[in-house]
């Protein structure tokens, strides 16, 4: 994989992999060192998030972490475009020195029932991400893959989505969805590549670390 300028890294990001991956310069004012950052003042009674040291690792790069935020990413995360709520959001970006970012957004719900409700709500959404986003594409190749549930708290789902469009690189975003009690949390990892290329098993250990942080 060539190294990219940071430049470079936004703008073929942005495009082939959706919005919401983060490229290093969009850390800029949150960067903290390789794999933590500590959390805003807003954002005190957030949920616990994940550091870059949880992620899978980079094989030629150390992760970056944002800060921790209120609030929904701006822009909202590739597949989750009108699925999050207004309320009880915080978010966390994560970027490397190449074209991998990541980004987990959880939800504090008014209970768990809501919590549940939503977390459906998401794992519908992603899983018919690929065939939105050929509607919206002409000429472009999706395709998606359900990669099991994942025992944790309330449970977790992951699921991986492959995008390319005519004349430049394929991306590919693995999301885990999961629970614990009234908390929600989605993470997405993304990257230029396939599904075939996308470190599902070390993914996974991800969102069990993911949601076991919601509630500490």
């Amino acid at each position: 994989m060539l190294k990219r300028s940071i430049a470079i890294a936004a703008v073929t990001t942005a495009t082939a992999l959706g919005a919401g991956l983060a490229a290093p310069a969009a850390l800029a004012t949150g960067t903290a060192a390789p794999g933590s950052a500590p959390a805003t003042a807003s954002a005190a009674t957030a949920p616990g998030f994940l550091t870059g040291r949880d992620l899978p690792p980079h094989p030629s790069s150390p992760w970056y972490a944002g800060r921790v935020t209120r609030g929904i990413p701006d822009p909202v995360p590739f597949c989750l475009d009108r699925a999050l709520p207004a309320t009880g959001v915080w978010h966390r970006t994560f970027g490397t020195e190449y074209d991998t970012g990541a980004v987990q957004v959880s939800v504090r719900a008014a209970s768990g029932t809501a919590a549940a409700r939503l977390a459906a709500a998401l794992e519908r959404k992603v899983a018919a991400c690929a065939a939105d986003w050929l509607r919206k594409t002409p000429g472009g190749t999706a395709s998606w893959q359900d990669y099991g549930k994942v025992v944790v708290e309330e449970g977790a789902h992951v699921y991986g989505v492959h995008t390319s469009i005519p004349e430049s690189e394929p991306g590919v975003s693995l999301f885990g969805i999961g629970r614990d009690g009234s908390t929600v949390t989605v993470v997405r990892w993304a990257e230029m590549g396939t599904l075939s290329q996308a470190p599902v098993k070390a993914f996974k250990k991800t969102v069990v670390t993911a949601v076991n942080k919601l509630n500490p």
